[in-house]
């Protein structure tokens, strides 16, 4: 193999590993019918603050004839966690009532991160709290037909600000039919 040839195969393997992300969107933990809760993932690394120039999202609120009246819409999630907290559970079970009592009824599930991060790992992230939603719901018997995830990152925030209490109300999934 001669230099230009080496060259061009370093060049092409530097390329493609700059490309990946170590982000997995495998393995979203619910909690299940029987009330045993997956195993946690160990937590991801955030990168630095930045900033950001979108404008706020109003956060969804529950109109009548568009889910279940009286119920959130909006799960929040820890930092750099997936996992639906214990006190959503109740939301969800609302929400999959819901659908199984009207099954031509569709949900959105989008996903959303505060602004730390990357936008690649914002994006995983924000799919991966989507998913877990996706699942929980499909474990409480919504079918998957009814429902998509989606995800936005850090691209819709609910807060502006810097600081932890803007940064929680952008960690969530937002619930809206259509």
């Amino acid at each position: 193999m001669n230099f230009k040839n080496l060259l061009i195969a370093i060049s092409t393997v530097l390329l493609l590993s700059a490309c990946g992300s170590s982000v997995k969107l495998d393995d979203v933990p619910v909690e299940d019918r029987t009330g045993t809760a997956a195993p946690a993932p160990a937590a991801d690394s955030g990168t630095a603050a930045s900033k950001s120039a979108v404008a706020p999202v109003t956060l969804a609120q529950t109109v009548p004839g568009q889910g279940p009246a009286g119920v959130s819409h909006t799960i929040y999630f820890d930092y750099n966690s997936f996992v639906i907290k214990p006190e959503a559970q109740s939301v969800v079970e609302s929400h999959a009532r819901f659908l199984n009592a009207n099954k031509g009824r569709k949900l959105n599930i989008e996903g959303h991160t505060d602004e730390r991060g990357g936008r690649e790992y914002n994006l995983a992230l924000g799919q991966k709290r989507s998913e877990a939603v996706r699942r929980a719901l499909s474990l409480l018997g919504v079918s998957e037909s009814q429902m998509e995830a989606v995800s936005y990152g850090k691209e819709k925030p609910a807060a502006q600000g810097g600081d932890e209490a803007a940064w929680a109300k952008n960690r969530r999934a937002e619930l809206t039919y259509r």
